[in-house]
């Protein structure tokens, strides 16, 4: 399976019952899917997997499926730190839908380098099912090694990486590895899409297209045509969302933004708080900035 292109990881809108906004989430697929995005990819660290029970997981999954309708690729978070749980959910998520897994690193424990390999590899002959690693270290304490990645590439069900270290070195040595191989590597930081693209990379699984999906498309669009200095623009252009990410515990400040674009993905899910007024004064300038920018 061929992953490329900008991929949205996109918000989990939820209500002030705690409930999942569903009336939000299509007009937010729709959106994405208007721009032009490749994928869709749901239940990641900014879709709040991580604070989701399984019959939401299920159940969103499952209304994500029937609204996009075979209209681009549904890849969906089903990690874990279980081998069996992840094999579990991940068999219940492919029934209603997925087209592809995202597979978080274990986290809280950290497993060594062999135990991570044979995590992955029996997940992958289990399933048989197309995934894609998803590393992430600076919030799961673990780093996906070049020896082991190089031996995950070569399982026929193990697809691809997300990476999300913030380290474009990293990316280029996961990019050689699958240089030769079916192998595809995406950037999972937002302000390294137009480098990782230099790279050799396949593409990106970005959070700021919930908000300026135009903008982010715009840069691998542009990088296709060779227009690369309107990809270069498209890309400085994302620091303006970026910069404010560290001002509130994901994914706060992005739900804001999601929010004053007109779309209700409502708080983030408790303990974590919304933003404060400071902030969302921050962000209302910003989506201004980009409303204005299109005239």
């Amino acid at each position: 399976m061929d992953i490329k292109g900008i991929i949205p990881a996109m918000v989990t809108p939820i209500k002030d019952n705690n409930e999942i906004n569903y009336d939000a989430t299509e007009i937010l697929i729709e959106k994405l899917i208007a721009n032009g995005c490749s994928a869709i990819f749901i239940l990641g660290t900014n879709g709040e997997f991580h604070m989701m029970n399984t019959k939401q997981k299920i159940e969103f999954t499952d209304f994500t499926a029937k609204k996009i309708d075979g209209r681009v690729p549904l890849i969906v978070g089903t990690g874990g730190n279980s081998t069996s749980e992840v094999i579990e959910l991940s068999k219940e998520i492919i029934s209603v839908g997925a087209d592809l897994l995202s597979i978080i690193t274990p986290y809280f424990i950290r497993p060594s380098s062999e135990e991570l390999r044979d995590h992955y590899l029996e997940i992958a002959n289990n399933l048989k099912f197309p995934l894609m690693i998803y590393n992430i270290p600076k919030l799961t304490g673990i780093s996906v090694e070049k020896d082991i990645l190089e031996e995950l590439a070569t399982n026929e069900h193990i697809v691809g990486i997300k990476d999300s270290s913030g380290e474009l070195e990293n990316i280029k040595t996961y990019i050689q590895i699958g240089k030769d191989k079916k192998f595809n590597v995406l950037c999972g930081t937002d302000s390294l899409i137009l480098d990782s693209l230099k790279e050799g990379g396949s593409g990106a699984v970005a959070s700021t297209a919930n908000v300026v999906p135009d903008i982010v498309y715009g840069i691998y669009n542009n990088w296709e045509k060779g227009n690369f200095k309107e990809a270069e623009k498209h890309q400085e252009q994302l620091k303006k969302i970026r910069e404010l990410f560290s001002e509130g515990t994901i994914p706060s400040v992005l739900k804001s933004f999601v929010n004053h674009t007109g779309i209700e993905a409502g708080n983030p899910i408790a303990p974590i708080r919304p933003v404060d007024e400071k902030v969302e004064k921050k962000v209302i300038e910003v989506v201004k900035y980009f409303n204005n920018s299109r005239g």
